[in-house]
């Protein structure tokens, strides 16, 4: 990705953690409706440590994930140095999915419904951190949610959780994310940032697992939430998610692109670590 090089272009005090140990996903018939659940949690937990440690030393942790499940083990890290966390979640669908509400096996659009231990959901996701439910309903901001499944949104009614639709975002990025900022982010002791690279329209800029076309943000859209919401000062952690280098352009420019802005909308920071 380059993006530990971009950082230190930008002066940035960077630490590098190292790799979690992997796992590349495959079929899982013992666990078929959540698929591959005991090793996400091992990973979680492993994540946790590392965004623990950061924590613990002042700085801020940037997590560079596989699929969204990653996002349990930031919010585990943190919730070891402070119970008061927010996250906004930025992606086109709300993870709100459960092994009970979807026959597919998928992870990686059941996160948010780990992070806040819905019902029907995996103990080996849920209770990886220091309380569970790790979030509560109120301290999620789903940001630009878009495909929403009619339990996803039953879930979001509910229990009342907090969200900027998709129209509403790309209508006007920058109002929408000082927005999220002034009226829900700054309440909290830490505010952590989850994208999912998948909001952005894969036609116009090929980088995410999920290969949805004619449907995103553009990049410049998303880079104008980014440069807003990464300076805020109670930023604790930034998790980014679902990229896939084979989906990428043959020179890989969606990826330098990226790392340029994520660290240009750090460079306000002098509390990076990276993992």
């Amino acid at each position: 990705m380059g993006l530990i090089e971009k950082l230190r272009a930008h002066d940035l005090d960077l630490t590098d953690l190292g790799n979690v140990p992997g796992f590349r996903w495959q079929p899982d018939l013992q666990s078929p409706r959540a698929m591959n659940v005991d090793v996400a949690g091992r990973v979680a937990e492993s994540v946790a440590d590392q965004v623990s440690a950061a924590v613990d030393n002042g700085r801020l942790a940037l997590v560079l994930g596989g699929d969204c499940t990653v996002e349990l083990g930031t919010v585990s890290g943190v919730l070891r140095q402070t119970r008061s966390v927010g996250l906004i979640y930025i992606d086109l669908d709300a993870d709100l999915n459960t092994p009970g509400s979807t026959c597919d096996g998928a992870l990686d659009w059941m996160g948010v419904a780990h992070l806040l231990a819905l019902p029907e959901t995996e103990p080996a996701l849920t209770d990886i951190g220091p309380r569970t439910p790790l979030l509560d309903t109120q301290d999620v901001l789903l940001f630009g949610i878009d495909n929403v499944t009619d339990f996803e949104q039953a879930m979001i009614d509910q229990h009342q959780i907090s969200s900027i639709p998709f129209d509403e975002v790309i209508e006007n990025p920058a109002c929408a994310s000082k927005s999220a900022l002034e009226s829900w982010a700054n309440r909290y002791e830490s505010f952590l940032v989850h994208l999912d690279v998948d909001i952005l329209d894969f036609a116009h800029f090929p980088i995410a697992e999920n290969v949805r076309r004619n449907r995103g943000l553009r990049f410049h859209q998303l880079e104008t939430v980014l440069h807003i919401l990464l300076k805020a000062p109670n930023l604790t952690a930034v998790t980014i998610a679902e990229i896939n280098p084979d989906h990428c352009d043959s020179g890989h420019s969606t990826i330098t692109r990226l790392a340029q802005s994520i660290a240009s909308a750090l460079s306000v920071s002098t509390r990076t670590s990276s993992l």
